[in-house]
């Protein structure tokens, strides 16, 4: 491709709402314009990555025995009535009416339009399994779209969706899309790594998401260091907490009784661990949250916080939101800061595994400045309701093998999950057994993101110049670039390797502008395409031309005979083992 003939404009300015790396380099390389906050066109250099991670997936799922179809992006609001998610999924979904009044959404996934496909489809075990796929536009009503293509509200994913008689059939098909997603990542030139995850909105019994490994990445990681166990942050547990000197060094002996201390407007744990001289350690804060089932109270360790999805999935609640100045203090008599769980009254009151030991602990004592000192569970605080309720931090221990944990940075790009019969018994999609009884059918969903995972190579491969594309997400594998288009010898020798490279199917640009070489220079970082060859009017008179990797810029002069070899041989070296 020629560029005085591709769609390609650059810019230099960085634009105002970037607030990534990805998102920066994307619309600064041409890739991505923005429409409307959240929703973005492709445009031709960034359809091309997009369309080579596309076929990437393809093969893969075609090879794990996925078959493609294509569902609606607008769905019937009856299809969501009968799942249950129509009232629950909450206002990210986009609801809308036709002319004639009728309910729809713009689909943020599609497990109530497959299953309705399946159940009229499929009725006998001897029909299971059934793995369906597409690659499809999904809309969800983001309340703060950012980050570009990372977290836009319009955007490209793949969906796939198992039924299943048996629960080792279901089994065997989530091993094998965990599998193929792999091939994906690797494939893609990717570091990732799997962890455990929450099911969310998606519901079901197991989850596992695909992260790639970025600094910039907004999900936290927790890896163990002495086995193979890795969750993120909202589902990772422990069996211990990080011990620190203060937590060590505290007394452990009954106080002769707990007291009242005056604590004049210290209301948060640094505040109050200051004034009084204790460990934060040694403090039990009393969080409010609001529910529509009615506010709950959550005791978590003074130096820990509460982590929302367990708390949510613990409540069973669709809605879980701090509580406003307003609503802790009609609960707990007191303002913000000061709430504690002694003589708390009319409100549920939950525990996080981490207060459990705590002895002589100090809380707030429903009053405006003052705290109880020299508190203890059993003797000032009676509480059943134990559990694991705290985000696990750097180096807590593993749950599995009590070796540290460690804290990263991730982008999730994939999520799996076992769905079970969420979807299939509400929905009557049901199949025979061989004794002709009926049974709701067995589900699974395996989503991977497409601009999202082409943002976060970005995000894992980039530097202050722009993009440095793995070879099989580059939009162009190769770049020929001839410094001067008014030397003809250098046009002649750059036309005809660019022309000997498409001949031998190598997928490359040709820089053929009327620019400046340092504008062309630029502009090849920016873009990023791995490998580059540059003819210029000295070295053509050498008989030779430069060959460079955009990976770490090495310049290597070759002869004008052996160019196109050079450049086949770099590919090969540049492609994924």
């Amino acid at each position: 491709m020629r560029w005085s003939r591709f769609y390609l404009f650059t810019t230099r300015e960085v634009p105002k709402d970037a607030e990534v790396t990805s998102h920066q380099l994307m619309v600064r390389a041409g890739m991505i314009r923005r429409v409307a906050a959240g929703i973005y066109s492709y445009l031709p250099l960034g359809w091309r990555s997009l369309s080579k991670l596309m076929a990437i997936v393809r093969r893969e799922l075609d090879v794990a025995g996925c078959v493609e179809l294509t569902m609606p992006a607008i769905q019937p609001a009856e299809l969501w009535q009968e799942s249950g998610r129509w009232e629950q999924y909450g206002k990210e979904l986009l609801r809308m009416e036709d002319r004639h009044g009728r309910e729809f959404c713009f689909g943020p996934t599609h497990e109530e339009v497959i299953t309705e496909i399946v159940r009229k489809d499929v009725t006998s075990y001897r029909q299971l399994p059934v793995n369906l796929y597409q690659i499809q536009v999904k809309f969800r009503d983001e309340v703060r779209p950012r980050f570009g293509l990372m977290r836009g509200r319009e955007f490209l994913m793949k969906d796939a969706y198992s039924f299943h008689a048996t629960p080792e059939s279901l089994e065997e098909a989530y091993a094998a899309l965990g599998k193929a997603y792999e091939r994906i990542f690797r494939a893609c030139g990717l570091d990732f790594i799997k962890v455990e995850a929450d099911s969310g909105a998606i519901g079901g019994s197991a989850s596992h998401e695909f992260m790639v490994v970025a600094d910039t990445g907004e999900s936290l990681v927790l890896r163990c260091a002495g086995c193979d166990y890795a969750a993120n942050q909202e589902k990772a547990g422990t069996s211990g907490l990080a011990k620190s000197p203060a937590e060590d060094s505290a007394a452990d002996d009954l106080a002769e009784g707990v007291r009242l201390e005056e604590t004049p407007g210290k209301t948060t744990v640094e505040e109050v661990a200051a004034f009084l001289g204790v460990a934060p350690q040694r403090i039990v804060k009393t969080i409010i949250y609001r529910t529509e089932a009615g506010p709950v109270a959550v005791l978590v360790r003074g130096d820990r916080e509460v982590n929302a999805i367990k708390l949510k999935n613990l409540l069973d609640v669709q809605e879980l939101e701090l509580a406003d100045e307003a609503l802790v203090e009609a609960v707990s008599g007191a303002p913000v800061g000061f709430a504690g769980p002694i003589g708390l009254e009319g409100v549920r009151i939950v525990a996080d595994r981490s207060v459990e030991g705590v002895t002589n602990f100090t809380c707030g004592a429903n009053r405006a400045d003052a705290h109880w000192v020299g508190a203890n569970f059993g003797k000032d605080v009676h509480l059943d309701e134990f559990h694991d309720l705290m985000l696990v931090a750097d180096g807590d221990r593993c749950p599995n093998c009590d070796q540290n944990l460690v804290i990263s940075h991730g982008i999730e790009v994939g999520h799996i999950f076992k769905l079970g019969t969420k979807y299939s018994e509400p929905m009557g999609c049901n199949y025979l057994d061989d004794r002709g009884q009926s049974h709701p059918m067995l589900m699974g969903c395996y989503g991977l993101g497409i601009g999202r995972t082409v943002a976060a190579a970005i995000e894992q491969n980039h530097d202050d110049k722009g993009i440095i594309w793995p070879l099989p997400l580059a939009p162009f594998e190769a770049l020929v670039v001839p410094l001067n288009m008014n030397d003809q010898e250098v046009v002649q020798a750059a036309g005809k390797i660019y022309e000997e490279l498409v001949e031998k199917r190598v997928d490359v640009l040709f820089d053929d502008r009327q620019e400046r070489p340092g504008v062309k220079f630029n502009d090849a970082d920016l873009i990023g395409i791995p490998i580059r060859l540059v003819v210029g009017s000295k070295s053509l008179a050498n008989g030779e031309v430069e060959v460079s990797l955009r990976r770490d810029g090495e310049k290597q002069l070759v002869p004008l005979a052996n160019a196109v070899e050079a450049m086949l041989d770099a590919i090969l070296a540049e492609s994924p083992a």
